[in-house]
């Protein structure tokens, strides 16, 4: 661990040297330049994420770029469904049992709603404001209320063809 150092100037150069890697160091843990720092701790993962920009002040902001992260989740999307296999499988299990099916439709109406109320709650008008407001607070109840009620009907369904059966 000891060094022998030469002189007293390599001493210094060296001291120079640590303190100045120790600066850097403060400023990446400090976040003076975010996306310098969050490159650093997440070894460039981010990088590709992050834009800085200068707004109205002259001040620089670290922003995400959202082009570059729709591109990669529509790109992975794609693939995911554009794959054969995958394709083949999704409609392998629709047809051994209805949950990609339960799925669909659960996605389907959870679509359906959400839009309705988004559009609903965007409006002027303060009674559809309050519409949009009962449906994102409310719909969810009522949709498993309605659910559960379904279900406890296919299984009363079940148990009545089975009785005639026997």
């Amino acid at each position: 661990m000891s060094r022998k150092y030469e002189s007293l100037e390599e001493l210094r150069i060296k001291k120079k040297l640590l303190k100045s890697e120790i600066n850097d160091l403060e400023n990446l843990l400090t976040f003076k330049n975010t996306k310098e720092s969050l490159s650093a701790f997440t070894n460039g993962l981010t990088d590709q994420y992050l834009q800085e920009k200068v707004d109205e002040n002259g001040e620089e902001k670290v922003v995400l770029r959202k082009d570059v992260i729709v591109k990669q989740l529509t790109s992975e999307m794609k693939d995911v469904f554009i794959n054969k296999n995958a394709a083949k499988e999704l409609a392998g299990s629709a047809l051994k049992n209805s949950g990609a099916v339960d799925a669909l439709i659960k996605l389907g109406v959870t679509a359906f709603v959400g839009n309705f109320a988004k559009k609903n709650i965007k409006s002027s008008n303060w009674k559809k404001k309050l519409l949009g407001a009962v449906l994102i607070y409310l719909a969810p109840v009522a949709l498993k209320f309605v659910r559960k009620k379904l279900e406890t009907y296919q299984k009363n369904k079940s148990v009545s063809s089975l009785e005639q059966l026997i």
